[in-house]
């Protein structure tokens, strides 16, 4: 293989490529066909060298759009494509690595030219070049003998959900649903939410229709099995030495073809890019499910994607379902659950666990019934641990989560019974036993700390308060420094109220004569109030029903008790704050029989025996604290730019200019 291009910038004058976008017709026949896909690379992972491809790809890509219609070129190359891919399946049962390579390199020029293509021509103008053909003499027009696009990708989809993944078939399937994504892509360069799109059409009402749930298994498994990519020796086909492939190709055949991108190949950077992308296949599997699930539906059909992702069950169970839903199937949820676990640490991971939790019911019970849900909340409390790293899309989701699992009473008992030794990321105190329960108290309260300082994101506030309040009528043995928490939040929201107060005082006393516009205290003061309000009924609702379960709580509110007095009379608390005055009188008064200076011990014994003793009638019963959480009623305004920009931002091997990106704001990834 010869190794003439030094420069990715050469390949605009490589012959092979300025014969496939020139002005001449080349016969489907013609052994140039087979020079032309028989080249060794693989494909770049990194954004730096997709750029460098990109840059290269496009004045190609222009060339053919222009050339294309009287030439058919493109369209030849897709069939070629075509037919080597129905024996694909074959060729993996017999190890065939030249037929598998040829595939792959034919489907990964098509994916390159198609990018540009998107990004250049409208979804009309794309169709029309799947359908021009070779011209014969006199001939005009174009012909149609089928559709090309749509056999393309109702190919891809085959291809993905067939052929197996072994080493010698890593890079096709990577390049079938890299190209799927990229078919997708013209929803970057809009800013509406696209809708009923021809190519939408064809994956979800056309020939792909029926493999909708095996793409969709298909797709998990992917993400499931966390498959890194295999050494370069298994999937690129070597030359011979003489210089001449095999099946007695030509030497200098592929000579300089692309050879730049042979990132694997000796004296490459090939374990840098591993390390950047180790798990290409299993992310962009994720990806373009999430693309999927996240379809809006057509006119008279619903997204099949989302109804399998929706309805699937877990290997396990055998129970026959009262009406067969379409598109259901089964897969094993002890894997997909230890998967989703391990990979919290992306966006994309997170936004799959959100959509399972939230669409499916199956694995929701599922996971709720897990005796190691630790293993999934760790990772989603240290998310919003990390609040400052992270952006705000991902810290939603993490709390979105949290904010479902705590509408299940279960798992707000059994958070409280799991007993954590030395969390290594939780750094602003050691802890070096507490309950999951606890930490995940001390967690969101610090996520709402951080909301107040910085961002002041009413939707993070109540969400956070939300998913405190369901959890709060089980509060059990809540540690020490978790109770100082709620006690010091509330003392901290205490401080902002009289701030705002103040200001909005000193501001109406100092404006006799002056027009200008007044700032709105009032709405500032009536949101800390009803967070305010929030907090009491979170205390208040643990007072109430595990209190004797709670002492250390106990111990914090008598510690601080001063902080309350001011909202004693507030006509926006009054109701709330008896119960706390009835506690707090209660202990109070127990502590004074006990004595003065009494120890720390002392004062626990006292609260403890005073818990067993406080009659529960004395304290006011009030509705049960019970958020749940309901999307949107255009979720797709949400999630469709959140998709895209995960894609942008962390798609294997596909690089976007950012200008002439409408979808989202160049910031919000």
């Amino acid at each position: 293989m010869g190794a003439n291009t030094s420069q990715v910038s050469d390949l605009s004058d490589n012959p092979s490529l300025k014969a496939l976008v020139g002005t001449e017709s080349i016969s489907e026949n013609d052994p140039f066909w087979n020079q032309l896909i028989s080249f060794t690379f693989i494909s770049p992972t990194s954004s730096g060298d997709s750029k460098l491809l990109e840059e290269a790809v496009i004045p190609l890509a222009k060339t053919l759009i222009e050339n294309n219609p009287r030439t058919g070129n493109f369209g030849a190359l897709v069939r070629i494509f075509l037919g080597r891919t129905k024996e694909l399946k074959i060729s993996t049962e017999c190890q065939d690595q030249l037929f598998i390579w040829q595939a792959h390199n034919a489907l990964f020029m098509i994916r390159c030219l198609l990018k540009v293509f998107i990004r250049e021509i409208s979804e009309e103008e794309l169709h029309l070049q799947f359908t021009y053909q070779e011209r014969a003499p006199g001939f005009c027009g174009e012909t149609c003998e089928g559709d090309l696009l749509e056999e393309l990708l109702s190919n891809l989809v085959h291809l993905i959900v067939e052929v197996p993944l072994l080493d010698i078939t890593y890079s096709i399937l990577f390049e079938a649903v890299t190209t799927l994504l990229v078919f997708f892509s013209y929803q970057l360069f809009y800013k509406d939410i696209l809708r009923d799109r021809l190519i939408y059409q064809h994956i979800m009402k056309g020939r792909c229709l029926s493999l909708t749930s095996r793409l969709v298994k298909t797709l998990l498994y992917n993400f499931i099995r966390q498959e890194k990519c295999p050494p370069p020796a298994t999937h690129i086909f070597e030359p011979k030495a003489e210089g001449g492939l095999l099946y007695g190709l030509a030497s200098g055949v592929a000579s300089g073809l692309w050879s730049v991108f042979t990132l694997g190949g000796a004296g490459s950077k090939a374990g840098l890019e591993q390390e950047q992308n180790p798990l290409p296949l299993s992310n962009q599997s994720l990806l373009l499910l999430l693309v999927l699930a996240n379809l809006t539906d057509g006119p008279d059909w619903p997204n099949p994607y989302r109804q399998a992702i929706t309805c699937f069950r877990n290997t396990q169970d055998t129970s026959s379902m009262p009406v067969e839903q379409p598109h259901t199937f089964q897969i094993n949820f002890n894997s997909l659950y230890t998967a989703l676990c391990e990979q919290q640490c992306s966006d994309q991971a997170t936004l799959l666990l959100y959509t399972l939790l939230h669409q499916n019911a199956n694995m929701r019970t599922y996971m709720l019934s897990r005796t190691d849900m630790d293993n999934l909340v760790l990772p989603i409390l240290e998310i919003l641990y990390h609040v400052e790293d992270r952006n705000s899309h991902h810290v939603y989701m993490a709390l979105i989560i949290l904010l479902i699992l705590t509408e299940d009473d279960a798992f707000n008992r059994s958070v409280h019974e799991v007993v954590l030794k030395n969390i290594s990321w939780y750094t602003e105190r050691s802890l070096t036993e507490i309950s999951l329960g606890s930490l995940l108290i001390l967690v969101v309260i610090r996520t709402i700390q951080f909301n107040m300082t910085r961002t002041r994101d009413k939707y993070l506030h109540t969400n956070c308060l939300a998913a405190l309040a369901n959890m709060s009528a089980q509060f059990r043995c809540l540690h020490q420094y978790a109770a100082q928490r709620i006690i010091s939040l509330f003392a901290l929201l205490s401080k902002k109220h009289n701030k705002v107060l103040e200001q909005a005082t000193q501001s109406l006393r100092g404006r006799q004569g002056d027009n200008t516009a007044l700032p709105d205290y009032a709405q500032d003061l009536n949101v800390i109030e009803e967070v305010i309000r929030m907090m009491l009924e979170i205390i208040n609702s643990c007072l109430c029903n595990s209190l004797h379960h709670n002492p250390n709580l106990v111990y914090a509110l008598l510690y601080k008790r001063e902080l309350f007095e001011q909202f004693r009379t507030h006509p926006s608390f009054q109701d709330i704050m008896q119960n706390l005055d009835t506690v707090i009188g209660f202990f109070t008064h127990r502590l004074e029989q006990a004595g003065s200076d009494l120890s720390v011990e002392r004062v626990q014994e006292v609260i403890m025996k005073g818990a067993q003793a406080l009659p529960t009638d004395r304290l006011k019963k009030f509705p049960e604290l019970k958020f749940k959480y309901v999307e949107e009623d255009q979720p797709e305004d949400f999630f469709v730019p959140y998709v895209w920009s995960l894609i942008f931002n962390s798609g294997v091997g596909l690089h976007w200019s950012p200008h002439g990106i409408e979808l989202f704001s160049m910031d919000s990834g």
